[in-house]
């Protein structure tokens, strides 16, 4: 019921506090399964995936979160929210361990919702945040985008934005045949390890197009200055105010860096990627990992031996009992 990383807090305090989780979309993918849930809500093993995007600012030490969301998305303020009568009856069990779990989202960070009227795009939710984040420097941490707990990606960042200021986005290599799907980011050298400076940035650009093969992920640190840039972005691909075409202003001035990731990532807005997602994380919890990893390997040589049919002791693959 609990993660298997506990949050670390950080060594000294950040110059950023404060962090944005658009949450908008319709989750058109994962139809019909989001007709009336937020994609966000979607479970990864045992809890949804957004509460590892929050989870993981606030690990960073991001403890004032803003959330952006639309219609039919109030099931994700309810899970930030205290549940009095669930937490009531399982004190009343003294069920601690399920009473722990149920409260800690609540517990996290200050989180703040408000809702995006239009679906105009990320760069419009971004901007939504205006009022909320102020003159202050602010991560984006996209709700579907997951990156493994263990990791490090975001705490760099903010170290990144301490030492050059301006903005820093996170790119990971990508096989070029998938460029096409992310922004793609022109660099430049640091002499700094894993950092680069961008010096121009395209959304979705066709293989022969782009300009690397580095891809934004879905991990941003952003200057307020981005704001007074999306404010006079028109609407750009599939009539969206997109945050990469702000970026590109941003760093035709200079003042966007990048941290390259080579770790884990996954991908909760793709549906193969998800199961992928639910499988690894699964098989690395303490309390499940032993007996699944031992399942998974039964039935992954069944499969290898044509038999993933046949039914194994916990009664998955047998065949239905006729009527």
């Amino acid at each position: 019921m609990i993660a298997p990383h506990s949050p670390a807090t950080p060594a000294s305090p950040r110059s950023v506090r404060k962090a944005v989780v658009p949450a908008a979309g319709l989750g058109t993918r994962f139809l019909p399964a989001t007709k009336a849930t937020p994609k966000e809500m979607l479970p990864v093993v045992d809890k949804p995936a957004i509460q590892y995007v929050v989870e993981e600012a606030a690990a960073a030490g991001l403890d004032d979160i803003l959330m952006v969301t639309g219609r039919h998305k109030r099931a994700i303020e309810d899970h930030f929210d205290n549940a009095f009568e669930l937490e009531q009856a399982l004190a009343a069990k003294g069920d601690t361990v399920r009473l722990d779990a149920v409260r800690d989202p609540a517990r996290l960070a200050d989180i703040h919702h408000i809702r995006q009227g239009d679906p105009l795009g990320l760069g419009h939710a971004v901007l939504c945040a205006r009022h909320h984040v102020g003159n202050q420097p602010f991560a984006v941490l996209l709700g579907d985008d997951l990156i493994d707990p263990r990791e490090t990606l975001l705490s760099r960042m903010l170290d990144v934005r301490d030492r050059y200021a301006g903005t820093v986005v996170a790119l990971m290599e990508v096989d070029p045949a998938q460029i096409h799907l992310y922004g793609c980011a022109a660099v430049e050298l640091t002499g700094e390890e894993g950092v680069v400076r961008v010096t121009g940035l395209v959304e979705k650009p066709s293989p022969e197009k782009a300009p690397s093969r580095y891809a934004v992920i879905g991990r941003y640190v952003l200057d307020p200055a981005v704001f007074d840039v999306l404010e006079r972005t028109p609407p750009g691909r599939g009539g969206e105010i997109q945050l990469t075409d702000a970026l590109q202003e941003l760093a035709a001035g200079g003042t966007v860096h990048g941290v390259v990731f080579d770790g884990l990532r996954y991908d909760t807005g793709d549906k193969a990627d998800y199961l992928r997602t639910v499988v690894r994380l699964a098989c690395d919890r303490p309390d499940l990992g032993p007996e699944f990893r031992g399942w998974l390997r039964k039935f992954v040589a069944g499969l290898e031996d044509g038999e993933a049919d046949e039914a194994d002791e916990t009664g998955i693959g047998k065949e239905p009992r006729a009527a």
